[in-house]
């Protein structure tokens, strides 16, 4: 007799679902940050979100500043006190309630440290699994993974030790800890020579000017007075005229401390002194004049003894089937993984595991091309963000929130829905994937999409839409709206009026091309990532050609610096106010004389509560105006200075543009600001809050005015929402009909439909890649469909 299984009575209803699987949302309720109004609004978790919106709309404000920051926060809060105080300390967002929150894990496009020992290997921790790798099955053995460490120095030592147990006694002991790094590059795989008639002109003496280097002057106490009065120069002596000693002094003196009228200063040998005041700073973040002495004094080279691999001798010569680990790290990344695959080595077949997992990654990700050496500095943003996310790839967490922006940026057409399926498997493990985003492709594969607008800045912040694609389709947004637009072939393309040759290009992957740029045109270099278009566009155009390029590199800043500052537009507001008022213009400074004594110019007061989140209030003595009372004293067209900086740049272009304002300088630079879409940006608001793309269009905006007569642009499509890309369209329209010539680095297809000459780079990427497969128009690329490219374009216009 068959038994019954099922016991429950027939008419048993399913019983109700457990009180802690009701909490299926993050309740977001009155957001305040930065330029939201008061929203509130549910997200479902477990599911993809896509957060859309104009640039500046308040997207990262919402998802970043808001839902992220303050999960980071309430983490750091379980942290004893003692491990706060080394953690970042972040504030708590401007938000009346925040529910229903999960462990943010932020996947952002910050680019990754350029620290020069900072590869693409240690920031992933492959180089750390290498070298463990090599200490174990590489011969000869050499020792520990540190002894295959470009970061760790060798260091020998010997001498007396006390062990300080029961009666204690000394014994002498030696000791030796072997290290991998290069002792003459100390690990950095580049070597500096400093070119010494770029520092001072030898026929001269120290008295009279003999030094040539930026702000180095005569009078000046922690430079120039030193070496005059140190005691161990002749300073009236003519330089060339240096003893062997005196030469030695001058150029390679240890740190020795000397009196200078009465006062303890150290003296330092020049070449030192420059490689620490000079060498040590990152290159970008420079003023142009420091940066310009720098160039021209300082070249690199690949360091001799190393060959540019970082390691010392010993550690290249530790090998795995005739593999070093400088020839690991130089791999192409999906080589390294077959070779990986080949060892077969039990004793650590964890390792191995690990390692494979790591470098599939990569591959999956659409990274494969890069190599482990490579330097962290040189990926770009979108680059940068793929290799964070290649952590969280095998992790077996599952209910956290992935918060991701723009993870499409850099990606070819071809290589976005490799991206939509890692980010639908992550929803699918059980997380909350949160994703702001700009391209259809990846909007289409959202549960539930979030439109902010309706406008940019203060005319934005608002939640304009929420539901399925397909409602959003439906609905009156503007990201709706724009969501299906397909822009056309052009009809006719412009004659070139040059060309710009280059010759044999071998910049990273590239081989032997040769190709010729037209110019007077619109150009648009393509290909998949990692085909070789930065490498052929910023490494391989010839010097002297009158190149002025707009990359993707943050905008250095603290949050004193805006629009206003940064494009130069403040100096002739100052002095439009001085000269109305008869005052001088140092006093329509926030950072010089005329900054609140409260807060120092700052607008707020910072209170820093050591472990804990830092407050900062209004300054009570100027309202947040920045400025003294008596400098609000003075006016302009009838406004104060405190009231122009809180104008919107359009606003600000009429201000300027006629009446008793009337500022011709200042008008032309607001002119640009408004070209490239940034109308809506008050010329007060600090950097630090403005978003990627906000910060390109302005680099492009104090560029427009630059003499170059060829504009190279790196993906300006980079944060822009569909309706903004035909704006930019527009300005690049403007541009090329203005005489100039524009290249454009760029994966968008309405940009390259809109192009009047294409070219292709691929086929694959990597050692896959580097060469041209496509040269010609964009009706020509569609036609022929010979390349990926010509593929994803023809689909795209409806070829």
């Amino acid at each position: 007799m068959a038994m019954r299984t099922d016991t429950r009575p027939a008419d048993t209803q399913e019983p109700a679902p457990h009180v802690a699987d009701s909490h299926d949302v993050i309740r977001v309720h009155g957001a305040r940050e930065n330029n939201l109004k008061d929203v509130s609004i549910e997200i479902p978790k477990r599911r993809l979100t896509v957060f859309t919106g104009v640039s500046g709309s308040g997207k990262s404000s919402l998802v970043f500043d808001t839902i992220a920051a303050e999960s980071q926060r309430l983490i750091n809060e379980t942290y004893s006190a003692f491990v706060q105080g080394f953690m970042p300390t972040l504030p708590r967002p401007d938000v009346d309630v925040l529910e229903g929150l999960t462990t943010a894990i932020i996947v952002d496009q910050q680019r990754l440290g350029a620290d020069p020992r900072s590869t693409v290997g240690t920031a992933t921790d492959a180089n750390a699994m290498l070298r463990i790798l090599f200490s174990r099955l590489g011969r000869p053995h050499i020792g520990s993974p540190n002894a295959f460490s470009f970061n760790v120095p060798s260091v020998r030592g010997s001498g007396a030790a006390t062990i300080e147990r029961g009666a204690g006694k000394s014994v002498q002991q030696d000791f030796v800890l072997t290290g991998g790094m290069c002792a003459r590059c100390e690990g950095r795989g580049r070597v500096s020579d400093i070119d010494l008639t770029q520092l001072y002109d030898d026929s001269k003496s120290i008295a009279e000017g003999a030094f040539t280097i930026p702000g180095w002057k005569s009078d000046s106490f922690w430079t120039v007075r030193v070496y005059a009065e140190s005691g161990f120069l002749d300073p009236d002596k003519p330089i060339r005229e240096f003893t062997e000693q005196e030469m030695r002094d001058f150029l390679h003196r240890e740190p020795t401390k000397v009196k200078v009228e009465g006062v303890n200063l150290t003296y330092e040998g020049l070449i030192p002194k420059i490689q620490k005041s000079f060498l040590s700073k990152d290159r970008e973040a420079m003023q142009p004049h420091i940066r310009a002495f720098v160039d021209r004094a300082v070249t690199f080279t690949a360091c001799p003894e190393c060959g540019g691999t970082r390691l010392s001798e010993a550690a290249r010569s530790s090998r795995i089937g005739g593999i070093n680990i400088a020839d690991a790290c130089a791999m192409q990344i999906s080589d390294l993984a077959a070779w990986v695959r080949g060892l077969d080595e039990p004793s650590v077949a964890p390792l191995l595991a690990a390692l494979l997992r790591t470098l599939d990654s990569f591959v999956e990700i659409g990274l494969g091309y890069l190599s482990l050496e490579r330097p962290s500095g040189t990926l770009s943003g979108g680059e940068a963000q793929r290799v964070k996310m290649i952590r969280h790839l095998g992790s077996s967490l599952t209910d956290t929130t992935y918060v991701f922006d723009e993870p499409t940026v850099g990606l070819h057409p071809h290589d976005i829905q490799r991206m939509n399926d890692l980010l639908l498997r992550l929803r699918d493990k059980g997380n909350t994937v949160l994703v702001v985003e700009h391209k259809p492709e990846t909007i289409a594969i959202a549960d539930h999409v979030v439109d902010l607008g309706p406008g940019a800045g203060t005319a934005g912040g608002e939640v304009c839409f929420e539901g399925t694609v397909e409602e959003l389709r439906a609905g009156g947004t503007i990201t709706g709206r724009h969501l299906g637009d397909r822009a056309a072939l052009k009809r006719t393309v412009r004659k070139p009026t040059g060309t710009l040759q280059i010759r044999g290009a071998t910049a990273n992957n590239l081989r032997e091309v040769d190709v010729d740029i037209p110019l007077g045109v619109l150009v648009v270099v393509t290909g998949v990532a990692g085909s070789g278009k930065s490498s052929l566009v910023h490494g391989s155009i010839p010097a002297g050609a009158g190149v002025v390029s707009v990359d993707q590199g943050a905008i250095k800043g603290s949050r004193r610096s805006n629009p206003a500052t940064y494009t130069g537009l403040l100096d002739p507001i100052r002095k439009a106010f001085a000269k109305a008022n008869g005052v001088k213009p140092a006093l329509f400074s926030a950072n010089s004389e005329g900054a609140c004594p409260g807060c120092n110019g700052a607008g707020v007061v910072y209170t820093d509560l050591a472990m804990m989140a830092g407050v900062a209030a209004t300054c009570v003595e100027c309202d947040g105006k920045r400025f003294q009372a008596a400098v609000l004293e003075h006016h302009l067209g009838g406004r104060d200075i405190s009231q122009v900086l809180a104008m919107p740049v359009d606003e600000a272009r009429e201000f300027f543009g006629s009446g008793e304002a009337r500022t011709p300088a200042a008008h032309a630079i607001l002119g640009r600001l408004a070209d490239v879409g940034l109308g809506y940006l008050s010329l007060g608001q600090p950097l630090t809050t403005l978003s990627g793309g906000e910060r390109q269009r302005l680099k492009l905006a104090t560029h427009m005015a630059d003499k170059g007569g060829v504009y190279v642009l790196d993906e300006p499509t980079t944060g822009l929402h569909l309706a903004d890309v035909e704006q930019l369209l527009g300005l690049l329209d403007r541009l090329v009909d203005s005489g100039k010539s524009v290249i454009v680095i760029e994966h968008h297809q309405a940009v390259m439909a809109h192009a009047d000459w294409i070219v292709d780079l691929g086929p694959g990427a990597g050692h896959d890649g580097g060469r041209i497969v496509f040269e010609g128009t964009p009706a020509d690329l569609v036609a022929a469909r010979s390349t990926v490219t010509g593929e994803h374009l023809a689909a795209y216009v409806g070829g």
